[in-house]
């Protein structure tokens, strides 16, 4: 097989790798989707098969191709930093920036001819993506972060009561805030809570509103 076939086939196969993984994450409407990830994998494959090239013409060795899949792992750190979005309730976009130096590094291994590597490493983490996702939510390891807002009256022991009805809901309570009415009849709690359970809010707006003294309660994602 020729160099050139050979070097379209690896740049075809690193346009499959990253377009699965992309489709992956621009299901989720993730900030690097599709094009993104295509285009690193892509990248990454072409320089390997130039680096491959410059070794080809240089056989006495007075080119290091090495350093160019190297500056490929350093490089695509700023494409991952952009993914990542600082929100109130935490950081947002890791595991597509971690998906982003992951398709370049099966780009690079494309591009160097490990062609089984590659595949099995793209199938990995498709399964990884897709399904631990699915896990975490059987079994309830990751938390939701959301903020919740109470407006009560004011009376005895008010606010132990309701962060008491937030835990027994199975919240955790990580922060609290309140302001009174001017009037001093009214008082708005601000709780900063974590949950693994979606659903967890129906139960405990229920609760809630079952307390004459509770006006009102709201839950922002």
């Amino acid at each position: 097989m020729s160099f050139e076939l050979e070097s379209i086939l690896k740049i075809i196969m690193a346009l499959v790798c990253g377009g699965l993984i992309g489709y992956e994450r621009e299901y989720k409407n993730r900030p690097a989707g599709l094009r993104t990830h295509i285009l690193v994998c892509v990248g990454a494959a072409l320089v390997m098969v130039v680096a491959q090239f410059m070794y080809n013409n240089n056989p006495d060795g007075g080119i290091d191709t090495t350093r160019l899949g190297a500056q490929v792992v350093s490089g695509i750190g700023f494409l991952g930093a952009g993914t990542i979005i600082r929100e109130r309730f935490g950081v947002k976009g890791l595991t597509t920036a971690a998906s982003l130096w992951a398709v370049a590094c099966i780009g690079i291994a494309v591009g160097s001819g490990y062609f089984l590597i590659a595949g099995v490493t793209t199938l990995v983490i498709i399964v990884s993506l897709i399904l631990f996702r699915k896990l975490e939510k059987v079994m309830k390891i990751k938390s939701e972060k959301s903020k919740i807002k109470i407006q009560a009256e004011i009376t005895e022991d008010i606010d132990a009561l309701v962060k008491k009805i937030l835990e027994d809901g199975g919240y955790s309570v990580s922060g609290m805030k309140f302001n009174k009415s001017d009037d001093n009849k009214y008082v708005t709690f601000s709780f900063d809570v974590s949950c693994s359970d979606e659903n967890s809010w129906t139960d405990v707006s229920k609760k809630l509103y079952d307390n004459d003294n509770i006006r009102r309660a709201d839950i922002e994602y």
